[in-house]
C-alpha cells in the first residue's frame, strides 16, 4: 500500500483549482459536491460555473493572473486538471511549501491521488488503484454502489447523534462496540435505512439498559465467546461471509502457521493476533495451551477467534478444542472453511469422485513416516476408492510402500499439488511409483497428495500428456529425417 487513504477537512480552508476546460470542470463540480471553498485559476481565463447550484457556485472564487505567484496562506490543497505544463509548475511550488498536490493523470508531480468515490452523506467510500488504473477503481465503485444502502449516511448520523449520550451509559470499550453493532445489525438500523428515523429513535430510547442490550453479564461484564474459523487453503476470497464478518468482529485471533498473510490482512485492524501454530519439524505451544489460551480469552470477555487453515473439523484438532470449550462452560460457535484438499481438486480439476470410476474418498493425514507405517493400507486398495493424503510429503515414500505391499498397482496416477489456491500454486502429476519424486517437483509444502484414477482427469495430467504427445511427435520426426 503506497498511499494511505485519508480524509481532508473541506473545511479548514480553501482549495487551490488550476486548470481549464472539461477536466477542470470535473474537479470543480466534484469540489462543489463536497462542499468546498475553492480558488479556480482558468489557465484559458474561462470560468464558466454555468450549471452549478447557487450555493455551490458562492463557495467559487474564479481568481484572475498567474497561479505560480499567488497567495497560498489559506489553502490546503492543491489539484491540477487541464493545466498543461502550469500544472507541473505549481507542482513544484506546492511541494516546496509542504502543500497536498495532485496534478491529474501525473503520479511523479502528485503527493496525493484522487480515488473513485462514493457518497453516501456522513458515509464516503474512496476506492484507489495507486494511480494505475482509474478504469478499475471506477468499476469497484459501482460494485460498491450498488450493494450500499441509499440511507448509510443517515444510519451514521443517527448513530453520531446519539453517541456520546450513550457512551456515557456504559463504560467498557468492548460493549460499547458490541452495542453498536446490535444497533447496526438489527431492527433498529434498519428501521433507519428504511427511512422511519422516528420510529428507530423511539426504539432506542426504550433500552432501559445499553450494557445488558450489549451482551453483558449480570456483575456488567461482556461475555465472551469463541468462534472456530476456517481459513481455507490460502485464498482469502474462499473464506465464507460468515468468517469474514467473525474476523471483523473478533478482538483477538488466535491463528496457525499454515493461515496465508491475505487471509491474515482480513482481520479487524485494532484485534490483537497471536500465532500459535507450528510447521512440520518445529515446536509449538502445544495444545493444551491453545485451549487455555481461548479460555482465558473468552472469560475475560472478550471475542475470540480460532482462525485454522483448511476446515476446523479435517485434521485441524477443532473437535478437541470444542471439547475442552464445552468443559469450560464457554460459548462458542463454527464456521467451517474450504479444506485443502477439495481446494486443491478445484484448482486442478481433479475430480475426486467420477461416475464408474471412482465412488468413495478416503482422507487421511501422515505428516510422519511412523504415521504412515501404521495405516492399514489393505483397505485402500480398491482402484473405485480416491485416497486425499494431508500432510503426506515427508511419508511420501512410506506411503509408497504401503500402497504397493498392499497391492495397489504402482501405475495409480497420483498428484502432488502444493500451496493450493494461492498464487504460487503447484502441481505434479504422475504414478503411484513416483510418488517421491514428484513430492520434489513442488518445491516444498504444504501440499495435498491425491490418489487414484482420477487424477487422470486432472488439468496436469492433461498437459502433461499433451508435452509427451508433442515430444514423441517429434522424436519420431527426427528419426524419419535421419532415415
Amino acid at each position: 500500500m503506497r498511499y494511505l487513504p485519508v480524509f481532508l477537512d473541506l473545511q479548514s480552508g480553501k482549495v487551490l483549482l488550476v486548470g481549464a476546460g472539461d477536466l477542470a470542470r470535473a474537479k470543480l463540480r466534484l469540489l462543489a459536491a463536497a462542499g468546498a471553498a475553492v480558488r479556480w485559476y482558468a489557465t484559458d481565463s474561462d470560468h464558466d460555473i454555468a450549471g452549478l447550484a447557487a450555493e455551490d457556485a458562492a463557495r467559487i472564487e474564479c481568481a484572475e493572473g498567474d497561479p505560480l505567484t499567488a497567495d497560498l496562506s489559506d489553502v490546503i490543497a492543491v489539484l491540477c486538471a487541464g493545466a498543461g505544463e502550469i500544472g507541473v509548475a505549481m507542482s513544484v511550488r506546492a511541494k516546496a511549501i509542504g502543500l497536498p498536490v495532485n496534478v491529474m493523470d501525473d503520479l511523479v508531480h502528485s503527493t496525493f491521488i484522487m480515488p473513485a468515490i462514493v457518497d453516501r452523506g456522513d458515509v464516503v467510500v474512496a476506492v484507489g488503484t495507486g494511480g494505475t488504473s482509474p478504469v478499475v477503481a471506477r468499476r469497484i465503485r459501482e460494485k460498491i454502489e450498488a450493494v450500499l444502502p441509499a440511507r448509510i449516511g443517515d444510519l451514521a448520523g443517527f448513530i453520531g447523534g446519539v453517541r456520546k449520550s450513550i457512551h456515557a451509559r456504559i463504560e467498557e470499550f468492548p460493549l460499547r462496540r458490541r452495542f453498536w453493532e446490535r444497533i447496526v445489525d438489527g431492527p433498529i438500523g434498519a428501521l433507519v435505512l428504511a427511512g422511519r428515523k422516528d420510529e428507530a429513535e423511539q426504539a432506542l430510547n426504550a433500552i432501559a439498559d445499553p450494557a445488558a442490550f450489549a451482551g453483558a453479564s449480570a456483575e456488567g461484564k461482556a461475555i465472551g465467546h469463541v468462534t472456530l474459523v476456517g481459513a481455507g487453503p490460502g485464498d482469502p476470497d474462499l473464506l465464507t461471509v460468515k468468517a469474514l464478518r467473525a474476523l471483523q468482529d473478533a478482538d483477538v485471533v488466535f491463528y496457525d502457521e499454515l493461515v496465508s498473510s491475505e487471509v491474515l490482512d482480513r482481520i479487524r485492524r485494532d484485534a490483537t493476533r497471536i500465532p500459535v501454530g507450528r510447521r512440520v519439524g518445529k515446536p509449538g505451544i502445544g495444545q493444551d495451551a491453545i485451549n487455555a489460551l481461548m479460555i482465558e480469552a473468552a472469560q475475560s470477555g472478550q471475542r475470540a477467534v480460532r482462525l485454522k487453515g483448511g476446515d476446523p473439523f479435517i485434521f485441524g484438532r477443532g473437535g478437541e478444542e470444542i471439547e475442552a470449550l464445552r468443559d469450560a462452560g464457554v460459548a462458542y460457535s463454527i464456521i467451517p472453511g474450504v479444506s485443502a484438499g477439495l481446494g486443491a481438486a478445484a484448482q486442478f480439476e481433479v475430480p475426486l469422485t467420477f461416475r464408474h470410476e471412482a465412488l468413495r474418498i478416503t482422507f487421511l493425514t501422515a505428516h510422519k513416516a511412523r504415521d504412515a507405517e501404521v495405516v492399514d493400507w489393505s483397505v485402500l486398495t480398491d482402484k473405485k476408492m480416491t485416497v486425499v493424503v494431508y500432510m503426506g510429503m515427508t511419508a511420501a515414500p512410506s506411503i509408497r510402500e504401503g500402497m504397493l505391499a498392499a497391492g495397489r498397482s504402482p501405475e495409480t496416477p497420483v498428484g502432488v499439488f502444493a500451496r493450493v489456491t494461492r498464487p504460487d500454486a503447484k502441481a505434479a502429476v504422475g504414478t503411484l511409483a513416483r510418488l517421491p519424486e514428484l513430492v520434489k517437483q513442488v518445491d516444498g509444502g504444504p501440499a495435498i497428495l491425491i490418489i487414484g484414477d482420477v487424477v487422470a482427469h486432472s488439468a496436469p495430467w492433461s498437459r502433461s500428456n499433451v508435452t509427451q504427445l508433442f515430444s514423441n511427435q517429434m522424436f519420431s520426426e527426427l528419426l524419419k529425417a535421419a532415415e
